[in-house]
């Protein structure tokens, strides 16, 4: 899927990252060692530079049974990583065996995954402390619907449980098409591949995504919005600094009414349901806390899904790691093979029958 000059656009677009490779070669990182909490680069903005990781076992929302607390004990975060830990060794050791089928692809009999074994994954070890990402509502849980959000949603629902599992290829998410992934905003961990690379000039910021390998790319310099134009999956960004910390505002992410338009994002930030474009505003914080770690914070506001704005707020870790090619190529050339796979089925089911 894409829109007119797209090839065009993309190599502009690879035109503006290899220059700002360029320029953050010509303008070397600052060490940490001995500065400040808020190194500078040589022009003097704070350094973000470096390859980061958001992965954390901390849900986005505060689960039931912990409501009314914002964060973990001590103990309770020693004991809760020692799970995950005995966990991933558990499943790494068990004998190998056939994956049973159940209601999902992704969730094998036991809870392992019901694609590629529990080795595959990288959700993380660790916690924030805190018991959700969401800092807001105070009670850690996404805001309600809108009414008319709410009977999108269900009329939605309901259409889809007429279909099959794969009639189109809109039925498949658009990671399953290789379109993006975790890219943001705003940019929440995944099963694996939560890893960024955050590359700085004086006119721009640059985050590479290792899923899909997106690239936001964010002008710094108080260029105003265009009036008009194709939305873009990763929406309109502008980034500015306010004291140590670079704000950056995201508008017109491209929405669309299908069914797959929000893939695996947990909060549908590309499900137009109903809502406009123009609707959604995302503002996302970025502080440099110390030499290994930016606080990263984000605000999402839609008052067309929505019934209030909702925050939330979780650290991202520097690592000595370098991204890795996702060699995931846009349409997926395996959707031919999944639709016709369906087709056949449908077929075989047909000529039981007797039809």
């Amino acid at each position: 899927m894409g829109f007119p000059g797209f090839t065009e656009v993309r190599m502009t677009v690879r035109s503006v990252v290899a220059a700002i490779v360029v320029a953050a070669v010509a303008f070397p990182v600052l060490a940490a060692a001995g500065q400040d909490a808020a190194p500078r680069t040589p022009w003097g903005d704070p350094d973000l530079q470096g390859t980061y990781t958001n992965k954390t076992v901390t849900p986005l929302q505060r689960p039931p049974e912990l409501a009314g607390r914002e964060r973990l004990s001590a103990e309770e975060v020693a004991n809760l990583e020692r799970e995950i830990l005995d966990r991933n060794a558990a499943l790494l050791e068990r004998p190998a065996r056939r994956t049973e089928v159940t209601e999902s692809v992704d969730v094998g009999e036991d809870g392992a995954p019901g694609f590629y074994n529990n080795f595959w994954l990288d959700r993380g070890t660790t916690s924030t402390g805190q018991t959700s990402l969401i800092v807001d509502p105070p009670d850690g849980r996404l805001p309600p619907l809108t009414p008319e959000a709410q009977a999108d949603e269900d009329a939605r629902l309901a259409a889809r449980a007429e279909r099959g599992p794969a009639d189109t290829w809109t039925d498949m998410d658009l990671n399953d098409r290789c379109m993006l992934w975790a890219v943001g905003p705003p940019m929440l961990p995944t099963g694996y591949n939560t890893n960024y690379l955050i590359l700085q000039t004086p006119d721009h910021v640059v985050i590479q995504v290792e899923m899909i390998h997106d690239t936001r790319i964010i002008p710094l310099d108080g260029r105003p919005r265009p009036d008009r134009g194709i939305p873009q999956w990763l929406g309109e960004m502008r980034g500015r600094w306010e004291g140590d910390t670079l704000v950056v505002e995201t508008r017109r992410i491209a929405r669309s009414e299908e069914g797959s338009s929000f893939g695996n994002d947990v909060v549908r930030i590309r499900a137009a349901n109903g809502g406009r474009t123009e609707s959604l505003r995302i503002v996302e914080r970025f502080t440099r806390v110390d030499a290994d770690t930016i606080r990263y914070e984000f605000t999402v506001e839609d008052p067309t899904r929505w019934t209030s704005p909702w925050s939330a707020e979780l650290p991202l870790r520097r690592i000595d790691e370098s991204l890795f090619e996702y060699a995931c190529h846009e349409g997926n050339y395996s959707i031919a093979n999944m639709l016709s796979g369906e087709r056949a089925l449908e077929r075989a089911a047909a000529e039981a029958a007797g039809r």
